[in-house]
């Protein structure tokens, strides 16, 4: 009879992450009225409003990345932004190609 040990794969990790409650509560909002749809998608942007690129007499100078993806609540904000985007268009029947980048 072989024995064989326990993988790691088989064992959790468990990590502490302090902002858990705050995700959780984000991914639990539901849209449920269109003023609210149009809010997020108003407050929330499309891409990273914080990237750029720095031209000078048409020369390249320096690129700044986005920055967006250092926000811990990142994938929570796009997720509420796309739950808008579809109760907009799948339940209200509105045109929401000008919230589209």
């Amino acid at each position: 009879m072989v024995m064989t040990s326990p993988t790691h794969s088989t064992q959790k990790r468990f990590t502490l992450d302090p902002l858990f409650p705050l995700k959780r509560w984000l991914n639990s909002i539901e849209v449920t009225s269109t003023s609210f749809a149009h809010f997020i998608c108003r407050m929330i942007p499309c891409s990273c409003p914080f990237e750029r690129t720095i031209t000078v007499l048409g020369r390249k100078l320096i690129h700044i990345p986005p920055l967006c993806k250092l926000n811990p609540f990142y994938h929570e904000f796009v997720a509420l932004r796309l739950k808008a985007l579809s109760y907009l268009a799948d339940v209200c029947g509105e045109n929401v190609d000008h919230y589209i980048c």
